[in-house]
């Protein structure tokens, strides 16, 4: 049975490297949909309302449910320009969709983003700038990552509820 994992949050939260080890460990047949390499990297398009990256979200949504056993959606995703794409995670996934709000303090997250490879792309006052408070999406009914859990725990708990399917 087909799986959505949803990973969401600020940047600098920890959603890409959480969505990369969770890949590892599903192993083969595990798509993994980057909001940022899409943007970015592929179309090299703005986020925002009406983003041109949404339509290909959603057909790479689509393309998981038919083809990839679990499928990992991750990306600060804010939930007003994405709720489309929300919509119709639970159209295809139904309840089979496992969602997570990395509701990740400010100071942290930049804290986070100085760790990284590409530290210097942006700044804190870039990431103030994008900061969204507390965006959940209760279309997708997420479970809340604080700072609090390192990221074996996280890793371990969503893994673990996943492969056993506890909801």
């Amino acid at each position: 049975m087909n799986k959505l994992i949803v990973l969401r949050g600020n940047s600098g939260s920890g959603k890409t490297t959480i969505a990369k080890e969770l890949q590892q460990m599903f192993g083969n047949n595990t798509m993994l949909i980057s909001q940022d390499v899409i943007r970015r990297d592929i179309l090299k398009v703005k986020d925002g309302e009406n983003t041109k990256a949404l339509p290909l979200l959603e057909e790479l949504l689509r393309y998981g449910r038919k083809h990839s056993e679990i499928v990992i959606l991750e990306g600060i995703l804010n939930v007003e320009w994405y709720r489309a794409l929300f919509e119709l995670a639970v159209d295809l996934y139904g309840k089979n969709i496992y969602a997570y709000y990395f509701d990740i303090p400010f100071e942290e997250t930049v804290k986070r983003h100085k760790t990284k490879p590409n530290c210097n792309d942006f700044s804190a006052e870039d990431m103030r700038r994008w900061w969204n408070e507390k965006d959940y999406a209760p279309v997708l009914q997420e479970t809340r990552i604080t700072a609090d859990q390192d990221k074996e725990s996280i890793v371990h708990e969503i893994y673990h509820t996943v492969v056993s399917d506890g909801k």
